[in-house]
C-alpha cells in the first residue's frame, strides 16, 4: 500500500523526503549542481531565473548550502519544479537518481510483481527459443520447394524428383495417395 502512496505522491513530496539524501551525497559536487542548475535556467527560466541561477552557481558559497537553498526554493516554486528537477538530475547523474529514497522505495514494491509477471508471460507464451526468423525461413523454404514442384517444367524438376518423391506426404496433384516408401 505504501508503494501506490508514493507513487501518488507528488514530485513536491517526494523532494522533501529525498532532500536530506542529495544534501548528504558526494556525489552531487559542484559540477553537477552547476549543470542542473544551467539545465532549470535554460530550459524552463520560469522555475529558474537569471538572478537565481547566479545566486545557486556562487562559488564563494559551499556546494551543500547551495544545493539546500536550491531544493527549498524549488519546493517553494511547486510541483512543476520539482518535476523538472528529477527530469534534469535523471538526465545528468542517473546513478544518483536510480538511488534516491523514493525511486529504491517504488522499486522494491513494484520489482515482486514485476518479475513475476515477466516469468508468468515467458512460460506461458514462449514455445521454443529460436524465435519468428526461424519460423519465417523454415516456412520459406517449403513454400520454395512446393512452388518449383507445382510450377516446374519436366527439365528442371529431375534433380529435385527423387527428394519430392520419396516424401512422406507426397506433394502435388495424387496427394491423397501417401507413398511411405520409395
Amino acid at each position: 500500500m505504501e508503494g501506490l502512496r508514493i507513487e501518488d505522491d507528488g514530485y513536491h513530496e517526494q523532494l522533501q523526503s529525498d532532500a536530506q539524501f542529495l544534501c548528504s551525497d558526494p556525489r552531487m559536487d559542484t559540477e553537477l549542481l552547476d549543470t542542473l542548475v544551467l539545465q532549470l535556467n535554460r530550459i524552463y527560466p520560469q522555475i529558474l531565473n537569471d538572478k537565481e541561477a547566479h545566486r545557486f552557481r556562487n562559488l564563494s558559497v559551499s556546494t551543500k548550502v547551495r544545493l539546500a537553498e536550491l531544493l527549498k526554493h524549488l519546493h517553494w516554486k511547486g510541483e512543476e519544479a520539482c518535476h523538472e528537477f528529477y527530469r534534469a538530475l535523471h538526465i545528468h547523474a542517473e546513478d544518483v537518481y536510480s538511488s534516491l529514497p523514493t525511486r529504491v522505495r517504488q522499486r522494491e514494491t513494484a520489482e515482486p510483481k514485476w518479475t513475476h509477471a515477466v516469468a508468468s508471460r515467458q512460460k506461458r507464451y514462449v514455445l521454443n527459443d529460436r524465435g519468428p526468423l526461424f519460423f519465417l525461413s523454415c516456412f520459406g523454404f517449403v513454400a520454395g520447394i512446393a512452388m518449383l514442384y507445382y510450377y516446374g517444367e519436366g527439365e528442371t524438376l529431375r534433380s529435385t524428383g527423387g527428394f519430392l518423391h520419396c516424401s512422406a506426404a507426397r506433394l502435388g496433384k495424387d496427394a491423397r495417395h501417401f507413398n511411405f516408401l520409395c
